[in-house]
């Protein structure tokens, strides 16, 4: 059985091929694919498109110390109950310390994942473009991250 993420993915590379692989937006893809009768129009819970409306809202508010620094008010944590994933935001100021921890643990965490996943695929370009001066990337954001803290 194929996941939806699969049939998503097979649906990309056919309109990719479909279309002279320039690159194209999801939005776009998702169309053509919905009239070439690849992909279904989902089924929409309005309660799911208003929660992740929500969370997109929680995580852009911020606000500003009385120093000037401007920090996100809002913090996640993923949780997994009984197999279900689930995602507690709670607003800094009040938030109970271990939830903190986790989230900034959490945030820390996807970061380090993404570093690895963008190391991984500049490698894997450069390999596939030997002919080509390979790209270049510096992992190390001490600098940058004072630079930016103290501007």
């Amino acid at each position: 059985m194929t996941t939806r993420n699969e049939q998503l993915q097979r649906a990309w590379r056919e309109y990719e091929r479909a279309n002279g692989h320039l690159p194209a937006s999801a939005r776009d893809a998702s169309m053509w694919a919905v009239q070439n009768g690849l992909i279904p129009l989902p089924e929409v819970d309005p309660y799911d498109v208003l929660a992740d409306a929500m969370s997109r809202a929680l995580r852009e508010e911020y606000a500003t110390d009385r120093k000037g620094r401007r920090y996100r008010v809002n913090h996640a944590v993923r949780v997994t109950r009984r197999g279900v994933q689930y995602t507690m935001w709670a607003v800094m100021q009040a938030a109970p310390r271990e939830h903190m921890q986790k989230a900034f643990t959490q945030r820390r965490e996807q970061v380090v994942g993404d570093l690895v996943q963008l190391a991984t695929d500049v490698q894997v370009y450069n390999e596939m473009h030997k002919d080509a001066e390979p790209i270049q990337l510096i992992l190390d954001f001490n600098c940058d991250v004072e630079e930016r803290l103290a501007a």
